[in-house]
């Protein structure tokens, strides 16, 4: 098996609001800011083949599904579908995607699911032959968002996803599409019913898989989320995230379990680390992944 990390629409966004209650003062020195107070985002997608003897892509990032207004305000970068040169210079199409794995439904993270904004078009579900994989307690959020997080929802999203007859709800650690190869784990801290992918890993050690890679979606958006106490404004239990936020590193740092960050702008891939006062970091950042096996250890 293969993985790579495909960079999809990048954004600008309130560095405030990606860093909650840290002062200025404290994230700049994480992100550099532009004059509008900005800092840049990726929206990374990862694609591992074969998985389970399928082609399967964990997100789709923010696409190019935006009208030209909406893009200037979601601090969308590009007008062309980035995702999908990506997946052509790796060597697919669209069409040549069997799943699609989908943490959430924010507009950031499944909006590449959708084709190109044209002048009049009504929005068009692409990636024909794949099945969506979303998970059940984010399923019905998406179908009835609360009025803090509306705006972050695709309103034709859902029923496109249903009519297509290929969406899989989950409500457990594993999918029919997938099987034993991808392990879920749900969080409840930035959105309800968050799921957390974990490819596993080939290890088995007291019954548990080691070093497998787990897409963190917005429970740690990147490096410097990876602090516990660092949470974003857009989460809807700041508390809750830190706690899930604690449990989860600690159960990859003791798996070896390798974090793969959609937000962040230098760095797709690194392994959990903890200091001697419990303070979580990373090691063996890796930019990007480009048909690179999971077996091939971070140093190398």
């Amino acid at each position: 098996m293969k993985l790579w990390s495909l960079r999809g629409n990048s954004q600008k966004l309130d560095g405030g609001a990606m860093f909650g209650n840290a002062p200025r003062a404290l994230w700049e020195k994480w992100a550099a800011p532009d004059e509008h107070n900005r800092i840049e985002l990726a929206c990374r997608a990862l694609l591992a083949s074969p998985l389970a003897g399928k082609t399967v892509l964990f997100e789709t990032g923010i696409g190019a599904f935006f009208e030209p207004k909406l893009r200037e305000r979601y601090g969308v970068q590009e007008a062309r579908h980035v995702l999908i040169d990506s997946l052509r210079e790796a060597g697919f199409e669209h069409e040549d995607i069997d799943v699609v794995v989908l943490s959430h439904l924010h507009f950031d993270h499944a909006g590449g699911l959708l084709a190109p904004w044209g002048e009049g078009r009504a929005p068009e579900l692409l990636f024909p032959n794949a099945t969506f994989v979303v998970g059940a307690a984010h399923w019905q959020r998406a179908l009835q968002p609360h009025p803090r997080d509306r705006a972050s929802f695709i309103p034709e999203l859902p029923a496109l996803l249903r009519e297509s007859g290929r969406l899989e709800i989950v409500d457990g650690a594993h999918s029919q599409a997938l099987g034993d190869s991808v392990r879920f784990t749900f969080s409840d801290g930035h959105t309800p019913g968050l799921m957390l992918a974990e490819i596993v890993g080939p290890e088995l050690i007291d019954g548990q898989p080691h070093g497998g890679v787990v897409f963190c979606a917005d429970l740690i958006p990147g490096r410097s989320w990876v602090h516990v106490p660092i949470t974003m404004g857009y989460d809807r239990n700041a508390e809750l995230l830190i706690d899930e936020k604690h449990a989860f590193l600690d159960d990859k740092l003791a798996r070896n379990v390798h974090l793969f960050f959609t937000h962040d702008p230098d760095c797709a891939l690194a392994q959990v680390v903890r200091d001697d006062r419990g303070r979580y970091g990373t090691t063996h950042e890796v930019a990007e992944l480009r048909a690179r096996s999971l077996f091939t250890p971070l140093l190398a």
